[in-house]
């Protein structure tokens, strides 16, 4: 997991609220094993619109995300945050998110971003306005920053330190990689090491 300080870009407004997990990533795309290869099908049914914001070129490039409320609701599928990161972005700003896509956004180094209601409206309409919108979260600062707009948010200290560090659970475990190592070397042989 990369370390995130500050995610500067343009966003792609997707002007819906309550978007669920199976709308992010339909089921029937969820037979990979790996965690990449989800990018394709991030909104498959929503892509069949032309008229889809996601469609737009204009917002090719964008590793913004911008959502309204409920973002992520429904199953507490993984698969939602990988298909969002593997299609390139690097937050999602909403004004609420389920806890459980929360979580697993977290959990993969995808930054969620709450903000005011009213500031997620003022920033959908810049980009809809003018996709080059430059925007730049600040997780260090805790601040979103972009043009008419300067706010900050919030996040649970010991989250926004691993973010911050680049530590998935995994890592968070190599941590300790001597003290690991060193309690197995210590074990009796006749215990199972796998």
């Amino acid at each position: 997991m990369e370390p995130i300080t500050v995610i500067d870009g343009t966003a792609l407004p997707v002007d819906r609220s309550d978007v669920d997990t199976d709308q992010i990533i339909p089921a029937e795309y969820l037979k990979r094993i790996e965690r990449t290869g989800f990018g394709p099908f991030l909104f498959a049914e929503w892509r069949k619109d032309p008229a889809f914001v996601i469609n737009d070129q204009r917002y090719a490039g964008a590793c913004i995300m911008l959502a309204g409320e409920n973002f992520g609701s429904g199953s507490s599928r993984e698969h939602a945050p990988w298909a969002i990161e593997d299609a390139g972005f690097r937050a999602v700003i909403a004004p609420s998110f389920a806890d459980i896509f929360r979580n697993n956004c977290t959990k993969i180094g995808l930054l969620p971003v709450e903000l005011r209601a009213e500031s997620v409206r003022a920033l959908m309409d810049a980009v809809l306005d003018d996709p080059t919108t430059p925007i730049a979260v600040d997780l260090d600062g805790l601040t979103v920053r972009a043009p008419g707009l300067d706010e900050t948010f919030d996040m649970e200290d010991f989250t926004r330190w691993r973010l911050l560090e680049g530590l998935d659970d995994i890592g968070l475990s190599l941590r300790n990689e001597e003290r690991i190592t060193a309690y197995e070397a210590s074990r009796p042989s006749w215990l199972p090491t796998a």
